[in-house]
C-alpha cells in the first residue's frame, strides 16, 4: 500500500477510542471545551504579540513559515494539534494536502469552519502516535502543540519518524526561561516548556535548518537529509 492510500485507510479507520489517550493534561481536557475551541481563533491571531511584546500578527508568522518551509504542491504533510487550523490552512493555499490531526471534536469542528478546503482531510488523532506509516510524509507542523501535549518528546519522536527523506518537521513554541510564570503554568495547566537543545534531541536523525526567536517564541525548522 502506499503512503497515500495508506494515509487515507488510516483515516477512514480512526475512531476516539483509539485516538485519544486515556490521560490528558489540563490544557488538552480545556481544548475540549466549545467555547475554548470557539474562541480559540481569536487568542491564535493575537497570541504571539502577547507572547514576545511586539506586534507579530498571522501574516508574518505564515510569511516565516513559508520563506523557511516552503511547502509545495502535491506534498502530504501533518499539522499537529491543528487547533483552529492555521497551519492547515497554509498548507492547503500552496497546494499541499494535509492531514489536520487534532484530540479535541470541538477543536476539529471550529478548524473546519475557518480553514475550509478540499486539500484538508481532518482526524481525531494522536499526534504522539499516530500510526501513520514511517517516512510517509513531505512534512509536519507542530503550532504550540508542543507546549500542551502529554509527552512533548514522544510527539518529537513521532514526527521525526514520519518524515522521509527531504521532509521537514516545523515547530512554533514558548521556550523554557525558567520564569515563575512558566512554572505556574506548569503546574496548573500540565504545560512543557522545552529548550531547543531537547527538541534537538529528540528529532534526530534531522538536522536543524533554522533555529529563530522572538523572546520565548521559537521557530525551528528540521529537515531529513537526502
Amino acid at each position: 500500500m502506499n503512503s497515500v492510500h495508506a494515509l487515507r485507510h488510516l483515516k477512514s479507520s480512526l475512531n476516539l477510542s483509539e485516538s485519544v489517550p486515556s490521560a490528558l493534561t489540563p490544557a488538552q481536557r480545556s481544548n475540549f471545551l466549545t467555547l475554548t475551541a470557539r474562541g480559540y481563533a481569536t487568542w491564535r491571531a493575537h497570541s504571539l504579540t502577547l507572547l514576545t511584546g511586539q506586534p507579530f500578527p498571522l501574516p508574518r508568522e505564515a510569511q516565516l513559515f513559508l520563506h523557511h518551509a516552503r511547502p509545495r504542491p502535491g506534498e502530504w504533510w501533518l499539522d499537529a494539534g491543528t487547533s483552529a487550523g492555521f497551519y492547515a490552512a497554509l498548507l492547503a493555499q500552496a497546494g499541499a494536502r494535509v492531514l489536520a490531526a487534532d484530540l479535541s471534536p470541538a477543536m476539529l469542528r471550529a478548524a473546519r469552519a475557518h480553514a475550509p478546503g478540499a486539500r484538508i482531510d481532518w482526524a481525531l488523532l494522536n499526534a504522539e502516535r499516530t500510526g501513520l506509516p514511517s517516512a510517509s510524509l513531505d512534512g509536519v507542523t507542530i503550532g504550540a502543540t508542543l507546549n500542551e501535549t502529554r509527552d512533548p518528546d514522544a510527539l518529537l519522536r513521532e514526527s521525526a519518524r514520519l518524515v522521509r527523506p527531504g521532509g521537514r518537521v516545523w515547530l512554533m513554541y514558548v521556550a523554557r526561561s525558567g520564569r515563575f510564570g512558566q512554572r505556574a503554568l506548569a503546574r496548573a495547566g500540565g504545560l512543557t516548556f522545552p529548550d531547543p537543545a531537547r527538541v534537538e534531541r529528540h528529532l534526530r536523525p534531522l538536522r536543524r535548518a533554522l533555529l529563530f526567536q522572538v523572546g520565548d517564541v521559537t521557530f525551528e525548522l528540521y529537515i531529513r537529509d537526502l
